[in-house]
């Protein structure tokens, strides 16, 4: 097994599934749930069973070049991606815009500029709990973005111990974007989905319009939660299988 990414199920379609910042291993295989045919799911740098990022590696060009070599990889011809993962996704279809049939790019956080100063305030938060080691300000810290109500079961527990490994790309990747120049997007011809969220402060539905905007070809789905992937599991995933069904 290639610590880079898990292969489940068979044959074609072969659909790339890439995670966010910080996620456990059960949370980046949320989007791959019920797909047809095979679904790769990408492990980054500093996640899960891969090893941590070489030194100065948390860039949107350096994170897109591992997601494109996994894709040449595994011969994949759609691609679904969360938050850093849509970020990247939607790099390569600016610098390959025939690369993929269908994208799905969830909670994108950025475009063409770099976070607002509030999400990059919380950021620095976590980062600072990371550097200091302190795991129960980690925990509050993750609790405190969980919509109230949700089952959520370890996930805290789990995030948090992510996050433990990932100082660098939580002080670097806020003050970056995935483009300088959005208007590449325009020659994609890929079919697109963009799923954005209401009140999720890190990834703010007005990005996810402005990326469906930017491509020729997108559909724009937006769900009344803060944390759709938690409060709309069941939904988002028919969304995600009638997409790429």
């Amino acid at each position: 097994m290639d610590s880079r990414w898990t292969a489940h199920g068979r044959g074609t379609p072969v659909t790339l599934v890439v995670h966010g910042l910080g996620a456990t291993e059960g949370e980046a295989r949320i989007p791959s749930s019920g797909l047809p045919g095979t679904r790769v799911v990408v492990t980054l740098p500093s996640h899960g069973k891969a090893p941590d990022a070489p030194a100065d590696y948390w860039n949107y060009a350096s994170v897109a070049a591992d997601v494109l070599a996994v894709a040449d990889e595994v011969g994949a011809t759609r691609a679904v991606g969360v938050s850093l993962g849509a970020g990247a996704l939607t790099r390569i279809a600016a610098e390959h815009p025939d690369r993929f049939e269908k994208l799905a790019l969830l909670l994108p956080a950025a475009l063409d500029r770099p976070r607002d100063v509030a999400a990059t305030w919380s950021f620095e938060r976590l980062a600072d709990a990371v550097a200091a080691g302190d795991v129960a300000e980690l925990r509050t810290l993750v609790a405190a973005d969980m919509p109230p109500g949700a089952e959520v079961g370890d996930y805290v527990e789990q995030r948090a111990a992510a996050l433990m490994r990932l100082e660098d790309a939580l002080r670097e990747l806020p003050e970056q974007a995935p483009l300088t120049d959005a208007a590449p997007l325009g020659n994609v011809g890929s079919d697109v989905l963009v799923v954005g969220a209401t009140g999720d402060p890190l990834h703010p539905a007005e990005v996810a319009k402005a990326v469906a905007a930017a491509f020729a070809h997108a559909r724009l789905e937006v769900f009344a939660s803060p944390a759709p992937m938690l409060t709309h599991r069941r939904e988002l995933r028919r969304l995600l299988v009638d997409f790429l069904g």
